[in-house]
This record gives C-alpha cells, structure tokens and sequence, in this order.
C-alpha cells in the first residue's frame, strides 16, 4: 500500500505562529512559559492532519549548529537576527509534546529542515508515496512533482487558511516548471537567506527570462 507522507516544517510554522500573535496579549502557561506559538502549531498541524489524512507525519526541525551553507559562505543569513527568547521558550515544549503524541520529528546537525525534507520527499518519492510538504517557505516549491505537493499557509482577510500547490498549479500560476525554479531563484537571489541575484532582476524578470530561455546557460548565452 502506498503511503500519504505529511513533511512539517517544524521551524517554518512555529515562526508563522509566533508573528501571528505578536504584540497581542501574550498567551502563557501557569508557569509563565510563552505558548502562542505552540497554539498555533498544533492547531494548523492537526487541521492540516484532518484534512488530508497522512498515514505517516514527520516534524523536520533547524539546529543552531552552522549547516554546509554557512561554510560555503560567511554571508549567508549573516544579516538575520537571532531567534526572539519568547519563541525559543516554546521549541524544546513543541518537539517534548511531538514526542508525547507520537509524530515523529527529525533535526540533523549541518543541516537545516529543509534539507531532510527535500531528502525525505525524494524517498518517498522513489517508493511510490504521495508526499505532502507543509511550510510557509517558498523554496519548498522546488521540490514539486507528480508525487510531492506543498501546503502554503495563507494571512490574510478572506483568504482561505492555506493552498495546495501543485506541481500542475505552479506551472499554470508561474509559466515555467517546478525543477528550473532553482535557476530562477539563482537568478533574482533570495533576500531572507542574504543571497545576492543579478543586479536589477527581481522575480518577475527572472521567471520571464527562464520561461524564455530554459536556464542559466541559455540566459547567458
């Protein structure tokens, strides 16, 4: 029996969480640890659950180590502020209350959440599984195929609480497919991770250009 895989980004929807409620009255537990955040993880991981009956959920977490990236460059997420104390409070309650219900989570150090989740996706992928990816990181989108679809939580009044983003959605929404976002991405540079584009490309131009010429060499040439 093929499976239905849920991939969580643990860290991405934690954030959401967190700014979501940010600067309304705090919610706490009697001891006074913060616990708005895990409200909202918990209530978006178990609708999300609900909805599309996964026979198998995985958490994929960040460490605080330095990943490859880092290594390859000292610029990378150099301009990124640490994570706000009231958030870091509630990581270690997420992964012990993961634990309790029994929904397996992943962190590895050297590598981010994203990294296992491309991994795992893959897998199960090449088994044959149908792969859900839940995070509010548009990276993810890379990853789409006949196989792996992303669920995109949405703010926003009137707004549905989140998408499906298919493989068959992306191309129609963005005119070129899924596996030559990387050159797009490569191409207008990704200002949340401090990575530098071509100068004066934003995201516009550069799905214009890879629709055009296919990837980098092409544009290049």
């Amino acid at each position: 029996m093929n499976r239905k895989i849920l991939l969580v980004d643990g860290n991405s929807i934690m954030n959401r969480a967190f700014y979501a409620v940010y600067g309304r009255a705090p919610m706490t537990a009697p001891d006074g640890t913060p616990t708005g955040a895990l409200n909202g993880f918990f209530n978006t991981l178990l609708s999300v659950r609900d909805e599309y009956a996964p026979t198998d959920i995985c958490v994929l977490f960040d460490l605080k180590a330095p990943t490859f990236r880092h290594k390859m460059s000292k610029d990378y997420k150099a301009q990124r502020k640490g994570m706000p104390p009231e958030l870091s409070a509630q990581m270690p309650v997420v992964k012990d209350l993961l634990d309790r219900m029994g929904i397996s989570r992943m962190e590895m150090e050297g590598y981010e959440a994203d990294d296992l989740i491309g991994t795992l996706s893959r897998l199960g992928e090449e088994d044959g599984d149908t792969v859900y990816i839940l995070s509010g990181d548009h990276d993810d989108y890379q990853l789409l195929s006949d196989k792996v679809s992303v669920i995109m939580p949405q703010s926003g009044k009137g707004k549905p609480p989140r998408i499906l983003v298919t493989k068959e959605y992306f191309e129609e929404e963005y005119g070129v497919s899924p596996d030559v976002f990387v050159y797009v991405k490569a191409l207008m540079g990704d200002n949340s991770d401090n990575i530098k584009g071509v100068d004066k490309v934003g995201e516009k131009t550069a799905f214009k250009l890879i629709a055009e010429y296919k990837d980098l060499e092409g544009v290049l040439a």
